[in-house]
């Protein structure tokens, strides 16, 4: 057997781990010698720290890889709980490629006019149409394509036709920012008369009244381009007056790169 020192050089796991283990219940000593408290460990128990290292690597914590370990000879459940940190860490690197393309943006605006003075903000009217509608609940704004797939699947057997010039946005309806779990409807104007779907209506949508400004390329820039809405409706003495819109002049369903996006942000409002 080896003592603690000699294991932990052979495993590639500290003393202070190799204790902290112990404490767990993860990895425990073969054998301690009660007179001088030494630990000793067996040759065997390398493919259990080795375990517990790769589970370690691919960013488990702890506590699950003490589950794992108790299950690691069921390949179903292992499978799960890979599975389940594969798209876990996933969505961790959209969330790190969006905070990567946020400074790139602000590094590349350093030094350049001010940002508000990119966006115009106009009052219009968006006319009366027969929209092609499906609302859920979803994840996170950034998953707002599911929706759109669902969609087309759905309707796909009806042969949509779209209006002209077709109106594609989406509505989020939360009182307020949520970070997770977002109550989204997604639109299309269609012509003609079609059948409800399971998630999908069809139905009329009337005139509104709203604010509205045009951010060219990616969303990052919606921060500002809310600036600078909120202070022409304060200026103007309107007040917000329901759920804020999104129309897709060029999306992420037609275009991949995001720098050829072009996207009008809508508040309704209406005159204090």
């Amino acid at each position: 057997m080896f003592r603690i020192g000699d294991f932990s050089k052979l495993s590639r796991i500290s003393i202070r781990m190799l204790r902290h283990y112990n404490d767990l219940g993860l990895l425990v000593p073969e054998y301690v010698d009660e007179m001088t408290g030494y630990r000793y460990y067996k040759p065997g128990q390398l493919s259990l720290a080795n375990r517990i290292n790769s589970l370690k690597d691919m960013g488990f914590s702890l506590t699950l890889i003490g589950q794992i370990l108790k299950e690691y000879g069921d390949e179903e459940s292992l499978r799960k709980h890979l599975m389940i940190q594969h798209a876990q860490m996933k969505e961790q690197e959209q969330l790190l490629q969006n905070k990567l393309s946020l400074l790139q943006t602000t590094i590349q605006q350093l030094g350049k006019d001010c940002l508000p003075m990119k966006y115009n903000v106009t009052l219009k009217e968006i006319s009366s149409r027969y929209v092609a509608s499906l609302r859920q609940i979803i994840p996170s704004y950034n998953q707002e394509g599911l929706l759109w797939n669902q969609l087309m699947e759905e309707t796909a057997a009806q042969k949509l036709q779209f209006a002209e010039p077709c109106m594609s946005l989406a509505v989020f309806h939360d009182e307020g920012y949520k970070e997770a779990d977002v109550d989204v409807e997604i639109q299309i104007s269609v012509t003609g008369k079609y059948q409800d779907t399971e998630h999908v209506r069809f139905k009329h949508v009337p005139q509104l009244l709203v604010t509205s400004t045009i951010i060219e390329g990616n969303y990052d820039q919606l921060g500002a381009a809310n600036e600078v809405i909120a202070a022409w409706i304060s200026g103007n003495q309107y007040e917000m007056n329901g759920p804020m819109s999104t129309i897709y002049h060029v999306g992420p369903g037609t275009e991949a790169n995001p720098d050829q996006w072009v996207t009008e942000i809508c508040y309704p409002v209406r005159k204090q």
